[in-house]
């Protein structure tokens, strides 16, 4: 999924402070692409001596905080100020060694959004788990992230 080319001050504003932002600024993860409506992001990570743990191999924490807020900030933007949205829970999945330069892709459908927005129209709260695969250059997986999320309108 391809976001829209042209220019965003807001998109450009967030992607900045996302990627000057200390903890992501300190493990080289860095936001490639928002898409306008927030349905889309791709955020990468580029092996640096910085990030390396003993085995030179990518920090486990490294991998899961490449999948730690883009949920629920998705969410946040794509719902409005109407709804809650946290992340509840999370488990991590190494599947093997994260050597190089990273990928991870968040999406967001339509369907999905109007499932949420069905579930919680009567302050009802929603627990969705989203599952995201952090891959390699070759697009072989490296670690699957799942979150589990809280979503209720206020």
């Amino acid at each position: 999924m391809k976001s829209d080319t042209s220019f965003n001050m807001k998109i450009f504003l967030m992607k900045t402070v996302i990627n000057f932002w200390p903890p992501y600024l300190g493990t080289g993860i860095w936001v490639r692409e928002i898409s306008p409506d927030y349905h889309y992001i791709k955020v990468e990570m580029k092996m640096r001596f910085w990030n390396k743990n003993i085995v030179g191999t990518h920090f486990g924490g490294s991998l899961y905080a490449m999948a730690d807020p883009f949920y629920m900030s998705m969410l946040i933007k794509i719902l409005g100020k109407q709804y809650i949205v946290w992340d509840k829970s999370a488990k991590i999945n190494f599947i093997r060694p994260g050597k190089g330069h990273l990928f991870a892709e968040f999406m967001f459908d339509k369907n999905q959004i109007e499932t949420i927005k069905e579930i919680t129209k009567e302050k009802r709260k929603y627990q969705p788990r989203y599952t995201l695969t952090i891959k390699d250059t070759s697009g072989k997986p490296v670690a699957e992230v799942e979150k589990e999320l809280y979503i209720r309108k206020k």
